[in-house]
């Protein structure tokens, strides 16, 4: 069984979106693609029916792990999050101990990181330390190199 995963509801939807394309686009044309390589003749010779079949098998692949993510997902509902503690969907600014630099991250879903809009996974390295931490509190995080330290200087959301 997968863990629940939290979502915003424009992840949650995009998500369906991308479950829906994947089910009334990509399958259909999966198929077609099996049965025009199938009208090619000879089936034990045929690449091209080969690739089709395999495509398709991954597509199935893709569509049933969407399928069980939806399954496991939640919206989050921000006005129950207390604001004192940083949770999902919180919008933290932090300074690095060591260099002083400041930086704003939202904890959000894996599926809806996005480093370069400031969306942390709140499964990422960073994203797991922060968690739980409240204003003026010094997060440690273990990454690769080492242990960085960071002090909390806001929450909102």
């Amino acid at each position: 069984m997968s863990a629940v995963s939290y979502y915003t509801p424009e992840g949650l939807k995009k998500l369906r979106d991308e479950l829906n394309h994947l089910r009334d686009v990509e399958r259909p044309k999966a198929s077609q693609a099996i049965a025009e390589a199938r009208d090619k003749g000879d089936l034990s010779e045929n690449a091209e029916y080969d690739a089709a079949k395999e495509a398709q098998g991954l597509l199935e692949l893709k569509i049933s792990k969407l399928e069980a993510t939806l399954a496991n997902a939640r919206v989050i509902d921000e006005s129950q999050l207390d604001d004192s503690k940083v949770h999902v969907l919180s919008t933290v600014n932090i300074r690095n101990v060591a260099n002083n630099m400041e930086m704003t991250y939202t904890l959000v879903a894996e599926s809806e990181a996005d480093i370069k809009t400031g969306k942390i996974s709140v499964s990422s390295p960073i994203g797991k330390g922060l968690l739980g931490t409240s204003v003026g509190d010094i997060a440690e995080v273990i990454v690769p190199n080492g242990v960085l330290k960071f002090k909390i200087l806001s929450i909102n959301r």
